[in-house]
């Protein structure tokens, strides 16, 4: 994996876990308060899936 990939994982990642950290655990998960937190987790996992197919796509044309 390329250094430009694992930046931005490591950044997919830390949103994750900072939108994880700032859901109100005791309301609906769906709730108005919690839906800005579970729309930015959704995209920051959105974006890891994406990473992860661009990754795989850069690895198909390299010959060893």
């Amino acid at each position: 994996m390329q250094k430009f990939y694992k930046v931005f994982l490591v950044v997919f990642i830390v949103f994750i876990a900072i939108n994880l950290y700032a859901l109100d655990w005791n309301s609906e998960i769906l709730s108005e308060d919690n839906l800005k937190f579970v729309f930015s987790i959704a995209a920051a996992a959105l974006g890891v899936i994406l990473l992860l197919v661009l990754n795989t796509w850069s690895k198909i044309g390299v010959k060893k």
